[in-house]
This record gives C-alpha cells, sequence and structure tokens, in this order.
C-alpha cells in the first residue's frame, strides 16, 4: 500500500509541490457520467501499482448521473488500492467537475481521463511520469474499431489522421482535448476551467487558449488513451447541437481557436451566409434524419452542422 503513510499529509504535498514538482506522486482525476469506467479505472490502478515508489490516488466523481445503473455498476471502484468514489446527487458541468476533482486532490502532478476512455498501452502512465518538458502534457487518444453506419466513428476515423504527435505539435494550443491529459497542480490552481462552460463542448479550446495567453507551454506526448465506446447517430447529433450552441454562446471568446469559426467569419457576402440558413431551414430536418439513419455520409454531416450554426439566435 504505497501511499497510506503519506495519506493524512496532504498539506506536506502541497507544500513540497510548490518547490519540487517532480512525478513521484500522482492524482488521477476521472470525471463520469452515465458512463461505466470500472474497467479504466482497474488499469490504472494496475499500472500505478507497478511503477516502483509512487505515491498515487485515483478519484472518480459521477456529476449527477440520472442513470443509476452506471452509478451502481461503478461502486466497486471504492475497493480497490488508493481510490474514491465521489457521487455527486446535481450536475455541475464539464469545467466545474474538473476543478473540484483538482480540489479533491492532494498530490503534485494531476491526470485527468474522461471515463469512456480505456487503456491499451502498458506503457501509457510510465510515460507521462518519464515526461518532465512542461506542466502540462497532453497524451492524444486512438480510435477504436465500430461499423460504418455509425456516425461517431466515421467522425473520429476521418479525424484520426490528426491525432498523431506530430499533427498536434504543430498547434498544440488547438490541438488539446481534456480527455488525456497531465497538468501541475500549481497550474492547475492557477488556471482553472472557466466554469461558464456548462454544457457539451469547448471548454477544452478555451482552456488552450488561456494557457497560451499565459505563456504556459502545452507539450504533446506519445501516450494515447483509447477511445472506442461510441454513441448512436441520434445521441451524438444531438451532442453536435448542443456543442454547436456552446460554440455559438462563446463564439467571441473562441475566435481563432475553431475552424468553423474560421470558415464562418470567412464569408464576407451576406447572401452566401441567407442562402445557406436558407438552405437549412428547407432541408435541415431532412439531412438530420439522414444522419440518424444507417447510412451517415460526413460531408452531409458538415453541411448540416454549417446550417445549424447559421441559423442559431443570440
Amino acid at each position: 500500500m504505497k501511499s497510506e503513510k503519506f495519506a493524512s499529509a496532504p498539506q506536506f504535498f502541497t507544500f513540497f509541490c510548490n518547490f519540487v514538482p517532480v512525478k513521484r506522486e500522482l492524482s488521477i482525476l476521472i470525471p463520469v457520467y452515465n458512463g461505466h469506467c470500472l474497467s479504466l479505472v482497474t488499469e490504472l490502478s494496475r499500472q500505478a501499482e507497478a511503477v516502483e515508489g509512487l505515491i498515487y490516488e485515483i478519484i472518480v466523481a459521477d456529476d449527477g448521473s440520472p442513470d443509476a445503473a452506471c452509478v451502481e455498476a461503478n461502486r466497486p471502484i471504492e475497493h480497490l488500492p488508493h481510490c474514491r468514489y465521489v457521487v455527486r446527487s446535481e450536475n455541475i458541468g464539464r469545467s466545474a467537475i474538473r476543478n473540484f476533482l483538482a480540489r479533491e486532490a492532494q498530490y503534485c502532478w494531476l491526470l485527468y481521463l474522461d471515463g469512456d476512455m480505456s487503456i491499451v498501452r502498458p506503457d501509457f502512465l510510465q510515460n507521462y511520469l518519464n515526461d518532465d518538458s512542461s506542466n502540462v502534457a497532453y497524451g492524444g487518444y486512438t480510435v477504436g474499431h465500430a461499423e460504418t453506419s455509425c456516425l461517431r466513428y466515421l467522425y473520429e476515423k476521418g479525424a484520426e489522421a490528426s491525432h498523431t504527435v506530430e499533427q498536434r505539435r504543430l498547434q498544440p494550443y488547438r490541438d488539446f482535448h481534456t480527455a488525456n491529459f497531465m497538468v501541475s497542480r500549481e497550474v492547475m490552481t492557477a488556471h482553472p476551467f472557466d466554469e461558464r462552460f456548462r454544457h457539451y463542448g469547448y471548454e477544452d479550446v478555451f482552456w488552450g487558449k488561456q494557457l497560451r495567453q499565459a505563456g504556459i507551454a502545452i507539450t504533446h506526448i506519445d501516450s494515447p488513451a483509447h477511445f472506442a465506446i461510441f454513441e448512436d447517430n441520434a445521441h451524438f447529433v444531438a451532442k453536435t447541437e448542443d456543442g454547436l450552441r456552446t460554440l455559438h454562446q462563446f463564439r467571441d471568446d473562441l475566435r481563432g481557436y475553431n475552424s468553423l469559426l474560421t470558415f464562418v467569419n470567412g464569408i464576407h457576402l451576406s447572401p452566401v451566409k441567407w442562402g445557406i440558413r436558407l438552405w437549412h431551414l428547407l432541408f435541415g430536418s431532412l439531412e438530420r434524419r439522414l444522419l440518424c439513419g444507417s447510412h451517415p455520409n460526413l460531408t452531409l454531416f458538415k453541411l448540416y452542422k454549417l446550417g445549424y450554426f447559421l441559423t442559431l439566435k443570440d
């Protein structure tokens, strides 16, 4: 039991972190909502136990999931070494739950993973612990397999080439996601996630912008988590619409950090925008039905997103 003798002294580690931010004490933080993450936590626990001298904890926070079966399925996490499972009664949002986890953590380094990720590389954790290049590191993610009738799978597979560490390093602040990253407690305390972002999407993009403005580097390393849980088409389209509403709400804050915003801002002729809006008003419902069906198309998906965004009202 590697951390028991330190568990009662979180203040010592907070003091120690301010002077020597070595990666020998680690808080692994996992927000989850209506999902199962027991296998993820089990593998992370196994890898952490295998690292000689590592002092660690794993905290899973359920953000007010309405699916009671999911909540209960994660209960065995409590019996794993150095693990805590916190179930919140109300949903507080994607930014606030990550800030909550940071406050709950007691060690110098914070490793965030989304609850729907999995770990397939045996050196996943060790790669993070070996990296000493910055206070923020992003490991990326790989994409699993699914049927071509799954829109989320098509979307992720279509973007897979941009997930390589070489491509991510070209735009380090834009190609960052909260699904799999490590940050020092000091940076996270000074730069928490903006809790205006309550709904789906873009809290990670805005956080990347904040770090850039603060002059804090994001290092991209090759330590991907694995994404292989794809929701059905109807849920993915609804989630996309939710994200587009978030993007529209914070479009001024995110200017220059999103390709759709850049494209829309590059349309200088009002008749073109009105034409796209009219197309969406006439055919958007049909496009949505096709996207939710068994033969989705990525080109149609892009057209639907553009039309949906341009018809949003303030």
